[in-house]
């Protein structure tokens, strides 16, 4: 039995080591020379690296620039977590339901995922202009004043926001639909019989038992949305006056534009270590056990 046993692991681990050699090679060796790089000054353009300590640090720390890039991130997180956490609830509910069109409405929520980041960042860029966008055509009918909004540091953020929404909420509405299909229905039925109605089953069956499914959803899109980039890369490159710069965008601007690779790769060791720590905040309060 002990040698059958250990023919077992022996050939587990055949099979996971493809996997870990991958790992190794193209992840965790790149990981460790980047932190390495990390405390030197080193430029892409050549020359001797030297080796810096904390400078790099704490520089980043005192940089207005990297700060306002931190700021400018969580200010998109703050607002696309939870309005996008309800608009993809509430999606997940609308279509939980079998019925004639539920798939092909699901199907319209679920096309912004499968998208192209640069292509719906460029169709929303024509439709945010000044001259001819459908969204100033609107308000030009509503007899309201037109703006650039990605012209304007005031409206540029949203703009990205919005089209963030847009992009990301039906991926999350998939995952709540098969949350929602995994409470029993028993629950439900128990309930209508105690005289509760669809409000209190809400907020006493449903989104208790929602719990870890939330936590997931919540977790993804503040990772998501602290490492934005994509966007502000087509639709404002940063502006207007670096009020769209994203904490990724400072760090790909820092690293590949300006050639200091070993500031740009500490400020990215910074941003993993908040997203660390906001995930691991996140699961704490999320770990609790469902109470209905």
């Amino acid at each position: 039995m002990g040698a059958a046993l250990r023919r077992e692991q022996a050939a587990a681990w055949w099979f996971v080591l493809p996997a870990l050699a991958v790992l190794l090679v193209f992840v965790f060796y790149p990981m460790i020379q980047a932190f390495v790089i990390s405390f030197q000054n080193d430029s892409l353009l050549g020359g001797s690296r030297s080796f810096v300590g904390l400078d790099n640090y704490k520089n980043l720390l005192r940089d207005a620039q990297f700060l306002g890039s931190l700021k400018h991130s969580f200010h998109f997180a703050i607002v696309v977590i939870p309005v996008q956490s309800a608009i993809a609830l509430g999606l997940a509910l609308l279509i939980q339901k079998q019925a004639r069109l539920t798939g092909l409405f699901r199907t319209a929520y679920f096309i912004p995922v499968v998208v192209s980041t640069a292509v719906a960042a460029t169709v929303f860029k024509l439709i945010y202009n000044k001259e001819f966008g459908i969204l100033n055509n609107a308000l030009k009918a509503l007899h309201l004043p037109t703006t650039n909004f990605l012209s304007n540091p005031d409206t540029a953020m949203y703009g990205i926001i919005l089209l963030g929404i847009w992009k990301g909420a039906g991926f999350f509405m998939i995952i709540f639909l098969a949350g929602l299909n995994n409470i029993p229905q028993d629950l439900y039925e128990a309930s209508r019989v105690d005289g509760a109605n669809r409000i209190q089953q809400f907020f006493r069956i449903t989104l208790p038992l929602l719990n870890r499914t939330t936590a997931f959803v919540v977790i993804i899109t503040t990772i998501d949305a602290i490492k934005l980039s994509g966007l502000v890369f087509v639709l404002t490159n940063g502006g207007p006056n670096g009020s769209t710069e994203t904490v990724v965008y400072f760090i790909w601007k820092t690293s590949f534009q300006q050639m200091q690779m070993g500031y740009g790769t500490a400020a990215a060791f910074i941003l993993f270590a908040i997203v660390l720590v906001i995930s691991l905040v996140q699961m704490k309060l999320f770990n609790r056990e469902a109470d209905y």
